[in-house]
């Protein structure tokens, strides 16, 4: 017999720059853009994701192949401590003045060492600064979280002035 569970997916946004509550600098964080083709790009992903069962932490090679090549527009920035990665935050442009930030998060031996605010507001400045597809400049950032991600996760969103707009509640079926 089957058993069904929910996963309750919370989309969020940011609807003007001067929104943004910015976290306390955390001195040597920073962000730096990765070439798609970077091994850290697919390593680094993995590593945040795997706790959070990520798809990118299960990808084979030909399957992350495939998932960069169909988003070209996608940009990749590692966050770094002392020049050394320890998260990510992938941004991708997209119609309408919208910037996603598709990924953000740390990896787990970064986590609960007060980074994760200061990381974000650094990912929330880099998306305001991307120049969308079909726009002059970013209308709206946003981005979406699961309750399986980090526990905390949704209140650091919440906490760096990013509002819910929408909840979804999706069937999970796991074999007993």
């Amino acid at each position: 017999m089957e058993k069904t569970e929910e996963r309750i997916i919370t989309y969020l946004e940011m609807t003007d720059p001067d929104d943004l509550r910015p976290a306390p600098a955390v001195p040597g964080l920073g962000l730096l853009r990765l070439d798609p083709g970077s091994p850290l790009v697919r390593s680094v992903h993995a590593g945040v994701g795997e706790p959070h069962n990520w798809r990118a932490a299960s990808r084979r090679e030909e399957e992350w192949d495939a998932h960069l090549a169909a988003r070209p527009l996608r940009q990749f920035w590692v966050v770094t401590l002392d020049e050394e990665p320890i998260g990510v935050s992938y941004l991708e442009p997209q119609a309408d003045g919208d910037v996603e930030i598709v990924a953000f998060g740390l990896l787990p031996h970064h986590v609960g060492r007060g980074l994760g605010g200061y990381a974000l507001t650094l990912g929330l400045r880099q998306a305001w600064a991307t120049e969308p597809l079909d726009a002059p400049a970013a209308r709206r950032v946003w981005l979406h979280t699961c309750d399986t991600d980090h526990p905390h996760a949704l209140g650091n969103y919440k906490k760096r002035g990013l509002r819910p707009y929408r909840e979804e509640r999706l069937p999970v079926r796991r074999q007993p």
